[in-house]
């Protein structure tokens, strides 16, 4: 059941960071500074790797907080939405924050990314306490 809540988990944030950055498309690309083509896409959306690497990173994180909350004794929904929320907001957005002012790029970028940080997180400790 563990590896099942943990691809589910996983499946989820994969899910809801296609809804967030196809909603935060023009704001993102702009703060990121992402080379665009002619069609006005990224160049590398071609390629099945970013989306590849995002889906293992997402099985690392899941596992991850299914190991912690299996120590922290998190069995339900409800505490396993505020584990991952504090997982996304207290640890990963501020790192991603930090990278954000020390690469010079736009504040909004860490907004984004952190905000997807935390909502992700959020929504993985809901399955993962669910299950």
């Amino acid at each position: 059941m563990a590896l099942l809540s943990i691809l589910l988990a996983a499946l989820v944030s994969f899910a809801l960071g296609a809804v967030w950055y196809m909603a935060l498309a023009g704001p993102w690309m702009a703060a990121s500074g992402v080379p665009l083509g002619a069609d006005g896409k990224p160049e590398n959306s071609g390629s099945p790797l970013p989306y590849l690497v995002s889906f293992i990173a997402m099985l690392i994180i899941a596992a991850t907080m299914r190991y912690g909350f299996g120590l922290a004794r998190i069995d339900s929904g409800l505490g396993g939405a505020f584990g991952g929320l504090a997982v996304g907001a207290l640890f990963i957005a501020p790192w991603i924050t930090l990278n954000t002012g020390y690469s010079n790029r736009p504040w909004s970028l860490a907004v984004i990314d952190g905000g997807y940080a935390a909502l992700s997180c959020t929504a993985m400790g809901l399955v993962l306490g669910l299950f």
